[in-house]
């Protein structure tokens, strides 16, 4: 056990890890102290974060409620203007824990990975300097006890994302992949700085300690616990003017964040194309902890998302559909990074629909998904390594023969990712759908939308199954062959870039060009730190529901739902109540039991097609109706030629027109009120010639002028 305090430091030591591994940059001799730095101030955070773990209030041996108070443990105060107060201060409850359990716990198996990944690479200690940056900013930003903090936090990982995307910014995809992250963010966090802006106007703060107990008795109508703090936000809300428009608009402003930063329809595309960051960075940032900022944002506020009747299903329809949508996609992918990519998305608007039925299982799925994906990224990135940057799956197969560790790894991972029955996904999965089935059968308003979000979820689970065994068989399984990349010397290539020329197709026991062969990765350095990924990715759902549960027989092995005592006591549920009720119960059953089979048949239909009868796949793709279908889908619905015709397009050639607007109108102008002047003086510059006679001759006209205008001002003047 440690001492509370200490909680303090745990995005610290991430922030000396940064320090250091910038110093680290600067002699050559030092780059190699870069990957261990890092790794081992990552790995402190967590024993901190661990160390704390009992004593925060409202998990298992802490004491304390959560239950309309929450613990606040002050730094200092940041920012004070007038009666503004933002202090730089961190908030602890069971949602928080579990944050950090997967931003510290799966980010130093990533770093620890990355250290064999990243090997001679020439950015080594820069990429370590951004992964620390990276830690110190998602820390804060889950650990912040106020929104101004989050926004930090917010920011920080956006700007680390940027420069992790674009670590390779030789390489001109690189670099445009990192500004489209950078941008289509930015849409999403204009909305989410009103949203906070709005939240300050409606409450008079932007503590969580204020704002969330206040929402919450706004909710329920019981304000008779509420501390000094809540009660002057609760007072303020509901004697502010607009207040009926302004708690209506909070939820949405947040939500336009929250879609940006968590890649939902319509801000999704960004996403795909940041896989041209090494590959560690996919499965950190881009898989296992940035990408759910958005989650989690809604799960903290979620009584600020309560107060207005269309905020929760609008998330859970946007969910809904990007799940299914982006899954449909993924069917297609031939990009071994690219199907994982899309998965990310689709898992994420399973994510959405959880926490907007405010489901234990939204962000128990945010938990299990951090785990199994980053071992699937991160296990493509072994095929990749191995491969010479090759990431076309239509050149692959049988890779169990020459990297049979890898193969095992990443089906453990497949298995979760598909919701096959006793993983992690089909325990986080099927409860989240359970419940918003549960709740579309409610009399909650708008409650259809929930239904329909559980149905298009439940599609989808088929979906990911048959996409993601797709890619397993077809890699790993049937005759051995491979393709190498042109990344023959472990130069940094582009991920991205999916390349087809054959430099060794020739096997290695029919050649002598063994340095061309796939062979398994480092023991210690890349597969040792996949095995926790690969045992959480199968166990961490029984684990954490402390059973086995097969089709709804319940089989418990622990004393306590671990998960569920754990975010029931967050602030998530602060307005909420979860249904234990015999109906729920059958309802999750039956959605168990359907959502498991069509996740077994969508892996048997997979190995029927892409392993036993491979030869079956042109015909039936080629068959009407489906061949234009997989156009539509392998052409990803042409969402990004639709953007460039309808936004960037326009947007183009507006600001072409600003220009020649500028260059004719605006500088035209400034130029015509120069050249009068100048105009006058070309014209009265011969009158100056210096020459005594021609000064006379210029006074007597002057003169003369002046008499003539005397005169005749004089003969016209009334009376005379």
């Amino acid at each position: 056990m440690i001492d509370f305090d200490y909680a303090k430091l745990i995005p610290w030591f991430p922030a000396l890890g940064a320090v250091l591994c910038v110093l680290c940059c600067m002699k050559k001799e030092l780059h190699k102290l870069a990957g261990p730095i890092c790794v081992i101030s990552i790995l402190t955070s967590l024993v901190v974060a661990f160390g704390i773990y009992t004593q925060v209030p409202g998990v298992v041996g802490g004491d304390g409620e959560m239950a309309g108070r929450f613990l606040v443990d002050p730094f200092w105060t940041w920012i004070k203007v007038g009666d503004f107060v933002a202090p730089w201060g961190y908030f602890f409850d069971p949602l928080t824990m579990i944050m950090l359990f997967v931003i510290t716990g799966v980010g130093s198996l990533i770093a620890w990975y990355a250290n064999g990944y990243m090997a001679g690479d020439r950015g080594y200690a820069r990429f370590f300097a951004g992964v620390c940056i990276f830690i110190f900013a998602m820390t804060n930003l889950v650990m912040g006890d106020n929104l101004i903090l989050l926004y930090l936090g917010w920011e920080g990982v956006g700007l680390a994302s940027y420069l992790l995307i674009g670590f390779y910014y030789n390489q001109p995809i690189a670099v445009e992949a990192a500004k489209k992250a950078f941008i289509v963010n930015r849409i999403g966090d204009l909305g989410f700085a009103l949203g906070i802006f709005l939240t300050y106007l409606t409450f008079g703060s932007v503590q969580y300690a204020d704002i969330i107990p206040a929402a919450q008795a706004i909710l329920t109508g019981h304000a008779e616990v509420l501390t000094d703090g809540a009660l002057a936000a609760y007072t303020t809300a509901l004697t502010t003017n607009n207040y009926e428009i302004w708690t209506a608009w909070i939820p949405f402003l947040l939500m336009l964040g929250a879609f940006g930063k968590s890649a939902q329809i319509p801000l999704y595309v960004w996403l795909p194309d940041a896989m041209a960051g090494p590959t560690p960075v996919s499965a950190l940032v881009h898989a296992a902890t940035m990408v759910t900022s958005g989650v989690y944002m809604i799960a903290r506020l979620t009584p600020i998302f309560q107060l207005s009747e269309y905020a929760l299903p609008a998330v859970a329809i946007v969910g809904g559909v990007t799940c299914l949508y982006a899954g449909t996609i993924a069917l297609t992918s031939n990009d071994l990074k690219g199907v994982f990519a899309y998965s990310t998305i689709s898992q994420l608007g399973y994510m959405f629909v959880g926490v907007a039925v405010v489901s234990v299982g939204g962000v128990f799925h945010l938990l299990t998904h951090a785990c199994f994906k980053a071992l699937l990224f991160l296990t493509a990135g072994s095929v990749m390594h191995a491969l010479a940057g090759n990431l076309d799956i239509r050149t692959m197969s049988g890779l169990r023969k020459k990297m049979p560790f890898t193969a095992i790894l990443m089906f453990c991972g497949c298995v979760a990712l598909a919701g096959l029955p006793l993983s992690a996904g089909y325990y986080s999965k099927d409860l989240l759908l359970g419940d918003a089935i549960l709740k579309g059968m409610s009399s909650a308003p708008h409650a259809s939308w929930y239904y329909a979000a559980g149905v298009l979820g439940i599609i989808t689970a088929f979906v990911t199954a048959f996409y993601t065994f797709r890619l397993w068989f077809k890699v790993f399984m049937g005759p051995l062959k491979w393709e190498m990349g042109t990344d023959h010397d472990h130069e940094p290539v582009d991920d991205m870039e999916v390349i087809t020329d054959a430099v060794a197709k020739e096997e290695e026991e029919h050649t002598g060009h063994h340095h061309h062969a796939p062979h398994e990765m480092p023991f210690f350095l890349m597969n040792l730190p996949l095995i926790p990924l690969a045992l959480a990715a199968l166990f961490v759902g029984l684990i954490a529901t402390g059973m086995f549960k097969l089709f709804g027989i319940e089989f418990h092995i622990l004393s306590v739902d671990w998960i569920a005592g754990m975010l029931e006591k967050s602030t998530e549920f602060a307005a909420s109540h979860p249904d234990h009720s015999e109906a729920a119960h059958h309802t999750h059953v039956t959605v168990e039991i359907i959502s498991g089979c069509l996740a077994v048949g969508g892996f048997l239909l997979a190995a029927w097609f892409h392993w036993i009868k491979r030869d079956w796949v042109a015909p039936v793709v080629n068959l009407p109706g489906i061949k234009q279908l997989c156009g539509l889908l392998v052409g990803k619905y042409y969402i990004d030629e639709l953007y460039e015709r309808v936004i960037r397009k326009p947007l183009n050639d507006i600001g072409h027109m600003c220009v020649k607007f500028d260059e004719i109108v605006i500088n035209g102008f400034v130029y015509l009120i120069g050249f009068l002047p100048r105009m006058g003086g070309y014209i009265i510059k011969p009158a100056q010639s210096g020459k005594l006679q021609g000064y006379g001759v210029s006074m007597v006209i002057g003169m003369a002028v002046i008499m003539l205008l005397v005169f005749y001002a004089w003969i016209n003047a009334p009376g005379s």
